[in-house]
């Protein structure tokens, strides 16, 4: 099936607004590079994902795939930013209303919200009727779409997995709650949590410094600003060193103002943390990655990319927490049914960016010098976690946070070596020297 996207000239040249480009694309997951295929037959009872390699020329890599790497200053709340509604410093030049090209869409049928709310892991956190009364706020069409998004992940790593997942509701007294649906111990997973949350409430005077900081202009009333975050987050450690930690996160914050107006904006990404580099599994990953973003904007993919790469960057290691992804924050332009329409095209990703990989290595074997190089790359997960990641620390300092939620993150065993340093020439070695340089993967 085929859908027909209208470009348009961006409207700060609205005396030139034109009908400029239509063009055909494709749905579906991508494939990979000349040298792999993916096919998919829908991940549903019954269904499976698996690689096909081909027979063609594996493609050349020359020093021109990789980049320099620099260091940027970024805020950019992770893993606990769903429940605390923390979010990035930073705003990429093209998200703002001088972007050259914009997506008409038209605004397509969600379905009908209680119909929808059979499939969650549970019931939403907003109550039902509430969500009915407002099915056209951004807000809920948010809730209901993370809500899916936690149950479709659940759901297709149970299948792989054949564990189940323990769901566990939660309240906030200050507003609001979450879902915590967690597995550990499985046959695949060692330990897998995608977290939902809900939560309202007044901003701290600490976040609403942050939020100025990154230049955002907030007029509260008697000093205090009512807001509103809700996302969904998850971290899966496999058991298996051939299979990749996998990492996502999507969230929305708005802000009610004193005149009654709100500021509203959406943040997230999805990053990969494998053991040892598989070409296939990164270049599949990031393919998967590009083509949801190329649906809205040929420069998301990239900037997006960037900004991952120098976010999870462990500082006092000078190297990165893994191969990256795409992440991104403060996106509000241009206007609410696109960047909703964003969001959820790059959440309905994390199911066929990860899921196929996982059932490429599910029959690996493994040797126990391989093990303790994944516990060594547990320990740097866990470094940066709990030392830069700035949603985990404001987390636990913000009153009413769920610790158990922010800290779902850390795996259940990690290994830390005094002066490890892999021999040169070894698979551990080149997985540094990625993490140490930042590649293009596509």
């Amino acid at each position: 099936m085929t859908s027909l996207t209208l470009y348009t000239i961006n409207s700060t040249i609205r005396s030139g607004a034109r009908l400029c480009k239509v063009y055909r694309s494709a749905h579906g997951t991508a494939a990979y590079h000349s040298f792999v295929s993916l096919r998919k037959s829908a991940f549903l009872p019954g269904g499976k994902w698996s690689f096909i390699r081909t027979a063609t020329r594996p493609m050349s890599h020359s020093s021109q795939g990789w980049i320099s790497f620099r260091f940027g200053k970024v805020f950019l709340a992770a893993g606990a930013a769903a429940v605390t509604g923390v979010v990035a410093a930073g705003v990429s030049h093209f998200q703002r209303a001088e972007m050259a090209t914009k997506i008409i869409k038209v605004k397509e049928s969600e379905g009908d919200i209680k119909e929808r709310c059979k499939s969650f892991m549970s019931a939403p956190v907003t109550d039902i009727s509430d969500l009915e009364q407002r099915k056209d706020e951004l807000s809920t069409r948010m809730e209901m779409l993370i809500m899916e998004t936690q149950a479709a992940f659940c759901k297709a790593l149970e299948k792989v997995d054949g564990g189940t997942f323990r769901v566990d509701r939660w309240s906030r007294k200050e507003g609001g709650g979450g879902i915590s649906c967690v597995m550990q111990d499985g046959k695949i997973f060692e330990k897998a949590g995608v977290n939902v949350s809900v939560v309202s409430g007044y901003l701290t005077e600490e976040a609403a410094k942050q939020m100025r900081s990154r230049g955002k202009v907030l007029k509260g009333k008697d000093g205090k600003l009512p807001f509103r975050a809700m996302g969904v987050s998850s971290v899966i450690h496999p058991k298996n060193p051939h299979i990749p930690t996998v990492h996502f996160n999507y969230r929305y914050f708005e802000i009610e103002e004193a005149d009654g107006s709100k500021q509203w904006w959406f943040g997230g990404g999805t990053d990969l943390t494998p053991v040892y580099i598989d070409l296939e599994d990164a270049t599949h990953f990031h393919k998967t990655l590009k083509d949801a973003c190329d649906k809205h904007h040929p420069k998301y993919y990239p900037e997006f990319k960037k900004w991952c790469d120098n976010y999870f960057y462990i500082r006092h290691r000078g190297e990165t927490r893994g191969i990256g992804g795409i992440f991104f924050d403060d996106l509000d332009s241009p206007n609410e049914d696109e960047v909703f329409s964003f969001v959820k095209s790059c959440a309905q990703t994390v199911v066929p960016c990860y899921l196929p990989i996982v059932t490429k290595h599910l029959n690996d074997s493994f040797t126990p010098e391989e093990k303790d190089w994944q516990q060594v790359r547990r320990g740097r997960y866990v470094e940066f976690n709990l030392v830069y990641d700035r949603g985990v620390k404001f987390g636990l300092a913000t009153p009413g946070s769920r610790i158990e939620s922010i800290l779902m993150s850390l795996p259940l065993t990690a290994r830390w070596e005094y002066m490890h340093e892999p021999a040169k020439g070894t698979r551990e070695a080149k997985m540094m020297e990625v993490l140490r340089n930042p590649k293009e993967w596509i």
